[in-house]
This record gives C-alpha cells, sequence and structure tokens, in this order.
C-alpha cells in the first residue's frame, strides 16, 4: 500500500504566495487548491502559522484565513507530545554552538520549532521557502532543523508537483 504525504505548511509558504507569485487576484487556484487538498487530508498547517499570518496586517492573506481557508486548516499545536518535542527542537538549536543569542531568540519567538516538532510528531512533510543555511548564525532554519530531527522537508513546488497541480490560463 502506497502511503500518501501529508503536508504541513509554514508561513513562508502563504506569505510569499501572496506577496509575490500567487496573488489572489492573479492566481486564485493556489488557494482553492490549498483548501481542496486540505479537504482530501493532504494539506494543513498549525494555529502558530495562522497567528504569524494574522499579525502580518489587514491584508488579502489574512482576510483568506478568517473567511475562505477551511477552519480545520490550521490544527491545534497544544498537546503534552507536541510540547515535548517543541522543547527538544528549542534544546537541539542552543546546543549547536553556532547560533547567535538574537538568532535563538528569535527561533523561538516562530512558529518554526512547532511546526516542526508537530510534523515529527504527526508523520508529516514540512513545506517551507525556506533554504538549508547549515553555517548560519543568524537565523536557524526549517530545513537545517527538520533535517536534524529526520522530518522530511520541501518547497512550496515540489509540494504542488507532488499533488498533481497544474495551473492554466484561461483566454
Amino acid at each position: 500500500m502506497v502511503r500518501r504525504v501529508r503536508y504541513l505548511v509554514d508561513a513562508s509558504v502563504l506569505m510569499q504566495a501572496h506577496r509575490r507569485y500567487y496573488r489572489f487576484g492573479v492566481c486564485p487556484g493556489f488557494w482553492d487548491c490549498l483548501a481542496r487538498h486540505h479537504k482530501q487530508g493532504r494539506v494543513s498547517s498549525i494555529d502558530r502559522v495562522r497567528k504569524e499570518v494574522e499579525q502580518g496586517g489587514k491584508d488579502e492573506l489574512r482576510q483568506w484565513t478568517k473567511t475562505a481557508c477551511p477552519a480545520t486548516f490550521f490544527e491545534a499545536t497544544t498537546g503534552r507530545n507536541i510540547g515535548d518535542g517543541y522543547g527538544r527542537v528549542i534544546s537541539w538549536a542552543g546546543s549547536q554552538g553556532r547560533y547567535r543569542q538574537e538568532a535563538l531568540a528569535e527561533f523561538a519567538t516562530v512558529a518554526d520549532g512547532w511546526l516542526v516538532a508537530y510534523a515529527k510528531e504527526h508523520g508529516l512533510t514540512v513545506v517551507t521557502q525556506e533554504v538549508s543555511a547549515p553555517e548560519s548564525k543568524k537565523e536557524v532554519k526549517i530545513p537545517d532543523v527538520c533535517n536534524a530531527f529526520k522530518v522530511p522537508c520541501i518547497d512550496t513546488f515540489e509540494m504542488l508537483e507532488s499533488l498533481g497541480v497544474q495551473f492554466t490560463w484561461k483566454p
């Protein structure tokens, strides 16, 4: 039996798509695709990503999360196993000895560590637009954390290809 991959979307996926290549007015199909694949149990995110998106300002993306996005898209990160996993992720980052204190402080306040902990607990693939930077001192990058915890990590375009998504133009 072939296991269907489930994807957990980072805030960077939503924010970059909204601001750049999948703006609501240019490519509404991207947003419909996220909702459709969520309803099929293939794509979701976490409550802490929603919080980051909503703190981003009063824009179309924030409006989408409140009105068009399925209510269950952003899953709760409550639960002891998730909290324990988050603690392990934060401890790992602190034990690396390469990150500046500012980077560690920032990492502890954003959704990234929770995203990796949630994905690890539920066997999900993280989707992010962040790029690995294993020598970085200024930022803790999601792909590097995923690598350390053996959590699969891909970008938006890899997820769309895997889901068989194609956007077409209608004249």
